[in-house]
C-alpha cells in the first residue's frame, strides 16, 4: 500500500488535485466510509489532514474509530464544491500512528485539540481518483464533450483485480473490486 507521499511523487499533479478539492473550504474536510461490524457501509464527515508525510485523520471515540482500528479499509469522499460537482475519492487503509513526536507534528499542522480523547490515523492510498466536469472536452478536438474527465491511480504496489504479482492478466470475467468498481477498465 502506498503512502499519500508515495502516491503524490508518483502522480502529483492528480494530488494536488484531490487536495484542492478536500482543503477546498480551509481544512480539509470530506465524508470518510468505513466497514460495520456486519460488513455494511458506515460513512462520516471528517477533516483529514494532508501533509507531505502522509494523509491524516483524527478519530474520536465514536463508531468510525472502532470501525478503523477493527478493519482498516476506508474511503474517502470530497465534499462537492458549490460551483461544480467536481468530486476527489481516495480509498485504502487507515493505520494507527503511535509514534509521539508524529503524533505531535500532525497535531500541530492540523490544529487537533490536546483536550480531547482522539487517536491519529494515516491513510494508505490503494486508489485514488478526480472527476472534473467542468472539462468542456477531454480531448484537443473536443471529443468527450459533456462528459466529466476521469482520472484513476491505482497503486501499482497493491494487487488489484487486472493480474497478479507477476502483471498476468486475469482472464476470468470482469468483477467489481473492493471499492465497487471494475479496476481492469479505463476510466473514461
Amino acid at each position: 500500500m502506498a503512502s499519500w507521499s508515495e502516491f503524490a511523487a508518483d502522480e502529483p499533479r492528480l494530488a494536488d488535485g484531490i487536495r484542492l478539492l478536500l482543503q477546498q473550504y480551509g481544512p480539509g474536510f470530506g465524508y470518510l466510509a468505513t466497514v460495520r461490524a456486519d460488513g455494511g457501509p458506515r460513512v462520516h464527515p471528517v477533516c483529514p489532514v494532508i501533509t507531505d508525510e502522509g494523509l491524516f485523520c483524527f478519530v474520536v471515540d465514536s463508531p468510525k474509530r472502532r470501525d478503523l482500528e477493527r478493519d482498516g479499509r476506508y474511503a474517502l469522499h470530497s465534499f462537492p464544491p458549490e460551483e461544480s460537482d467536481d468530486e476527489a475519492y481516495v480509498a485504502g487503509r487507515a493505520q494507527l500512528v503511535t509514534d509521539p513526536a508524529r503524533v505531535a507534528r500532525v497535531a500541530r499542522i492540523g490544529r487537533a485539540a490536546p483536550q480531547v480523547d482522539w487517536r491519529l490515523f494515516e491513510f494508505s492510498v490503494d486508489v485514488a481518483m478526480l472527476t472534473r466536469h467542468d472539462q468542456g472536452g477531454l480531448g484537443p478536438s473536443g471529443e468527450g464533450q459533456g462528459r466529466p474527465g476521469v482520472q484513476v491511480w491505482l497503486d501499482p504496489g497493491a494487487a488489484h483485480c487486472g493480474g497478479d504479482a507477476a502483471g498476468v492478466p486475469d482472464r476470468r470475467p470482469a468483477r467489481h473490486g473492493r471499492h465497487g468498481f471494475d479496476t481492469r477498465r479505463p476510466a473514461a
